[in-house]
């Protein structure tokens, strides 16, 4: 369904997307990962025709993103992070809007932006103003808005990000429904319990250049015999005391009062880093030990946490 070939996009002398390339097949949820400021955004604005590539190719169900523009835009929907919604128009007359600027009209126009009001559980509320909404309300049918043309591939931008847990949980069902309905999702998060849960593969861009790719099983091969250790602390020792576990772990994050640790051989590793930390006077609250995950992936490749 999307192809892309060594993707190159620069602003000025700063390159944001350097040789990018990677595939999504027809049906496939794919989940694109990174860090703030990795290429994300960027490659994200070409696939979605807002900005022109400075070099290789994109093509979308077999259709170049540049010389066939716009038959791509027919075939995509785009539901971005900031919602794209008329807060002065009902949920359903926005519906009509956005499917209007796809040429739809008539009986088919209202029969499909009621099956999606529906889809999204707002079919009693699509008379009401968007602007009365709550956040999750309002992501809810900006995904909607994104599906009025029937398109073969939507690009879902965090569309749970700030939102209630029901309306994440509605959500993240309806991506699932609309997958197995033959829907193909590329799909950026924050969260990555939402990966893990959606995404058949999963492509980590760092720096302008994609650095990891594969399903969750392949991906966390990739970290090895790394595992992760999670402590909270009461007493928490200075930056200069914790400098001592830098010989027993491969990574350390400090969040206040709770220190997440890689470490090679954990099992070796844990009664080594007790020490040191009885050493500085910090008390042990609580503490787990874990199988490596998408997190302990992304921090051994990238050094930083997703939302860093």
């Amino acid at each position: 369904m999307l192809v892309v070939t060594e993707l190159h996009k620069k602003y000025g002398s700063f390159v944001a997307v350097d040789s990018v390339s990677f595939r999504i097949n027809d049906g496939e949820v794919y989940g694109l990962l990174g860090p703030n400021g990795a290429g994300k955004s960027s490659t994200i604005k070409v696939l979605s025709c807002l900005t022109k590539p400075d070099g290789g190719h994109v093509q979308i169900d077999g259709l170049d993103i540049v010389a066939q523009q716009a038959q791509v835009k027919t075939r995509i929907g785009i539901v971005p992070q900031d919602i794209a919604l008329y807060d002065d128009f009902s949920a359903k007359e926005n519906l009509l809007f956005f499917g209007r600027l796809y040429g739809m009209h008539g009986a088919d126009l209202r029969k499909r932006a009621d099956e999606l009001l529906e889809a999204v559980g707002l079919l009693e509320r699509g008379k009401d103003h968007v602007g009365s909404f709550s956040g999750g309300m309002k992501r809810r049918i900006n995904i909607a808005a994104g599906l009025m043309h029937r398109p073969k591939m939507v690009y879902l931008d965090e569309p749970t990000v700030g939102i209630d847990p029901q309306s994440r949980r509605l959500i993240l069902d309806l991506v699932k429904r609309l997958n197995t309905e033959g829907l193909t999702v590329l799909f950026t998060t924050h969260y990555m319990e939402e990966a893990e849960e959606l995404c058949h593969r999963i492509g980590i861009i760092d720096f302008g250049k994609i650095i990891a790719e594969g399903t969750i099983p392949e991906l966390r091969a990739v970290a090895g015999e790394v595992s992760p250790i999670e402590i909270e602390l009461r007493d928490v020792p200075t930056p200069q005391q914790l400098e001592a576990l830098g010989p027993i772990v491969e990574s350390l994050t400090v969040d206040g009062s709770r220190l997440s640790l890689l470490c090679r051989d954990s099992k070796t590793a844990l009664p080594a880093i007790l020490q040191s930390l009885a050493q500085t006077g910090a008390r042990v609250h609580h503490l787990e030990m874990d199988e490596p995950d998408l997190e302990t992936v992304f921090l051994k490749l990238t050094g930083r946490r997703l939302r860093d």
